[in-house]
């Protein structure tokens, strides 16, 4: 793990539970694209609001990146790259994008957390992911949806 901040706070992690000291090494990163939602979004998780995020599958495909497991820990940081928490995955669950409900928007815990929003900023972003691979979203499109709990923070 590259990230100095990340790699604290996982020694600090396994300090208290040593029985996930042979598990795979953390994802690091932090959600949305941009510094302001970045640091909005962590710090949402810090206070146990989000507990969902969402990542299209056909980006995920582009960038060869493998589908989240329950189980998976992920380090989330700020934009700037700083450690803030680190969340387990509870629940991974692949929908189109038209299925979404207001449950799930909710537990997103983003902006009003209604399923309006929800559907605004993610058909935003996941048009902005997609771009760059020379594609468009769909209400067909799936969307990995998955389900956290934060485990660990300072």
């Amino acid at each position: 793990m590259e990230n100095a901040s990340a790699r604290a706070l996982w020694g600090d992690y396994l300090d208290k539970h040593l029985e996930y000291a042979f598990v795979d090494t953390p994802k690091v990163t932090y959600f949305c694209n941009n510094e302001q939602d970045a640091n909005e979004c962590a710090e949402l998780v810090k206070q146990g609001i989000k507990r969902a995020t969402s990542i299209s599958l056909l980006g995920m495909q582009y960038r060869n990146e493998t589908l989240p497991k329950i189980g998976d820990f992920i380090i989330v940081t700020d934009f700037e790259g700083k450690a803030q928490c680190i969340v387990r995955t509870t629940k991974v669950t692949l929908k189109p994008f038209f299925a979404i409900d207001e449950t799930y928007a909710q537990r997103e815990g983003e902006g009003d957390r209604s399923l309006a929003y929800w559907k605004k900023v993610h058909w935003q972003y996941f048009t902005e992911e997609l771009e760059a691979f020379g594609r468009v979203p769909r209400e067909s499109m799936i969307v990995v949806c998955q389900e956290f709990e934060m485990v660990f923070r300072r």
